[in-house]
């Protein structure tokens, strides 16, 4: 890492999923053993960092509809990780620097990281909040929630590569249907979620493999399965699509296609 602030108390000797994440990313928000973990799991599934990086330019290229064309100035992005690397409120506040982003963690060290890294101007309009996802209420409950977004009017609500680590899929139906609940019409839900679907024969089981060297799972989901979690929505166009699909400004990376992921953004109604 080169001039970032590092909160006191941060084990950087135990590799962190968020920290690893980063690294993918090409990030400097992460340490020496976080690194080694991101290598070695790419070593089991080449494609891995290579996905990442395709859901991230999914991500931006998603943000920026959303301010640009929806007229979207309030975020919330659930399981975020660390705020850096490209994220919303960078990607949001360069367009408008009103836009207000409130990023959610379960973990108390990414959100220490994160809270350390949201400094200078942005940091009134960019919060960050411990909360699990699985507890809707108390998301919607947080202060940092509560003082920087209106809900009486149209948010953004994130669940970008973060779904796949709940494996029951009725419960990731009622969670999502619980944030919805507390938008607006108007407001914008954003999707991306594993599809085994779009794996060639044998590849999801390396998936696995890597995932069992990291402290989060992988739950694929069907197209059918992920297009429900966008009821009480109306999909923007192209609809629910592989993320390379889903408005490219340019041409595709030929290896961001191989990303076994489905994207999209609906209009609550």
């Amino acid at each position: 890492m080169s001039g970032r602030r590092v909160p006191e108390g941060l084990n950087t000797r135990m590799p962190h999923p968020a920290r690893v994440y980063d690294y993918w990313l090409g990030g400097e928000n992460n340490f020496p053993a976080d690194r080694e973990l991101g290598d070695l799991m790419a070593r089991i599934s080449p494609d891995i960092s290579v996905s990442v990086q395709a859901v991230r330019a999914f991500f931006k290229r998603a943000v920026r509809h959303l301010v640009r064309e929806a007229g979207i100035r309030q975020f919330l992005d659930l399981g975020s990780g660390l705020p850096a690397q490209g994220n919303v409120h960078e990607v949001a506040q360069r367009l408008d620097p009103e836009c207000r982003v409130v990023y959610v963690d379960s973990d108390p060290d990414v959100c220490a990281h994160g809270t350390a890294l949201l400094e200078g101007p942005a940091a009134e309009r960019t919060r960050m909040a411990q909360g699990d996802i699985r507890y809707p209420a108390m998301v919607l409950g947080h202060p940092a929630v509560t003082e920087l977004l209106d809900f009486d009017r149209p948010v953004a609500v994130l669940f970008n590569a973060i779904l796949h680590v709940l494996e029951d899929r009725q419960e990731i139906e009622a969670i999502v249907g619980r944030f919805a609940d507390a938008l607006v019409p108007g407001s914008r839900l954003l999707i991306s979620l594993p599809s085994a679907e779009l794996l060639p024969p044998g590849q999801s089981e390396a998936l696995y493999g890597s995932a069992r060297m990291a402290p989060y799972p992988i739950f694929f989901r069907t197209y059918s399965q992920i297009l429900r979690l966008f009821s009480g929505f109306d999909l923007v166009e192209p609809g629910l699509v592989h993320i390379c699909q889903w408005r490219p400004d340019g041409p595709v990376p030929q290896e961001h296609r191989q990303a076994a992921m489905y994207g999209g953004i609906g209009v609550k109604r």
